[in-house]
């Protein structure tokens, strides 16, 4: 079907980042009006880019987020915070808009002519006007959580997960036709104070332990504290935390989770699957190298840490060990458990590369007390 576009486009007057000049504008993205031929009506489609995104070539995935006149902000905003510690890729955010009069009509009883909408119109739209990748998530709230739960099995070329907060319900007929290749994620959040719909997602729980197909990656939470209006916001940050489960660097609580784990056989595996997932390099990457490094010199335990230190040797090449500190550090622990050559490399390293400064007295003391005990 040949789709009939007509575009307006402006800035969201929204404060999501600094500016950069005294009281100048700041935007966050775009509107674009879509004239749909499967609603007969025109809907607003907001859609924010990454940081970045003009200056790159970079494809990106995207979070697709119903009901955007509410948690289109919250889209955009949980992205970035979840972007600190590079829990998830950079995404593009877009917000499908609705009105309170007609919502439950295209997520009920016209929910086919609104899949036809967001499959056959949305989403090429967004792919031929966006650099996107194959990666495609959707987020529903209450109504439209029942709505998502059901497209997502019945359509799963369409998405690669779901989030659904305050709602979310399929028969088992529906979950029992479920078939894919790859792995789909359904993450559903709801609330013990959620009256109105904690009855539908336990029965949709209920039905998915037992007969949840293979393919299906999902998982329930259930929380004390959020009430039916406010879940959402929370429910968007642990659902995508969830789909993204094995994106970002490891860290580990303990030296012993580390073993129970499965110690360097575990790290070996989990950066081979998210190398075959997400792409990119299969190796166990420098910032899980340095938290293992650290966590052990953290708990003083000095087997794990000789152990990183030599299995992450070519960590301490980077840039982040070029000063004095570090080589004081690292001195001074071997010192401490009388390995008394590495302490002495350590402190000569600290002395000759990085002469002057302030750990310098340190430095000598102590390549002086670990060549007297060598010795």
């Amino acid at each position: 079907m040949k789709l009939l576009f007509a575009f307006i486009t402006c800035s969201f007057l929204i404060t999501i980042c600094p500016a950069q000049e005294n009281n100048s504008q700041i935007s966050i993205g775009v509107n674009h009006i879509i004239k749909s031929s499967n609603l007969n009506e025109e809907r607003v489609i907001q859609v924010h880019t990454p940081d970045g995104y003009s200056e790159s070539e970079q494809k990106y995935p995207v979070l697709y987020i119903l009901d955007g006149q509410q948690y289109f902000l919250s889209g955009v905003g949980v992205q970035k915070a979840l972007r600190k510690p590079r829990a998830i890729p950079k995404m593009i955010i877009v917000g499908i808009n609705d009105n309170e009069s007609s919502r439950w009509t295209w997520f009920g009883d016209e929910k086919e002519k609104f899949s036809s909408f967001l499959i056959d119109e949305v989403i090429p739209f967004i792919n031929s006007s966006y650099r996107t990748n194959e990666e495609h998530i959707i987020f529903g709230w209450e109504g439209a959580a029942y709505y998502a739960s059901e497209l997502i099995l019945k359509h799963p070329e369409a998405f690669n997960g779901v989030i659904l907060s305050n709602g979310g319900y399929a028969s088992k007929e529906i979950i029992k036709d479920f078939s894919k290749t790859k792995a789909t994620y359904l993450y559903m959040a709801n609330s013990k104070k959620d009256i109105y719909n904690i009855s539908y997602t336990a029965e949709f729980h209920e039905i998915l332990k037992e007969h949840g197909p293979q393919n299906l990656v999902w998982k329930y939470d259930l929380y004390n504290d959020e009430i039916h209006e406010s879940l959402a916001h929370l429910a968007l940050y642990k659902g995508l935390k969830f789909y993204y489960h094995n994106y970002n660097s490891l860290v580990f609580e303990s030296i012993q989770q580390y073993i129970d784990l499965g110690g360097m056989d575990y790290l070996n595996t989990y950066f081979k699957e998210r190398a075959k997932r997400f792409g990119g390099n299969e190796a166990i990457d420098n910032s899980t190298k340095n938290g293992l490094i650290w966590l052990a010199w953290n708990k003083d335990n000095f087997k794990y840490f000789n152990l990183f230190m030599t299995e992450f040797k070519d960590v301490l090449t980077t840039k982040r060990y070029a000063s004095a500190y570090w080589q004081n550090r690292f001195g001074q622990f071997y010192l401490k458990h009388k390995d008394y050559q590495n302490a002495i490399n350590h402190f000569n390293a600290g002395l000759t590369k990085y002469p002057n400064s302030r750990f310098e007295k340190q430095m000598k003391e102590g390549l002086s007390d670990a060549k007297s005990r060598k010795d």
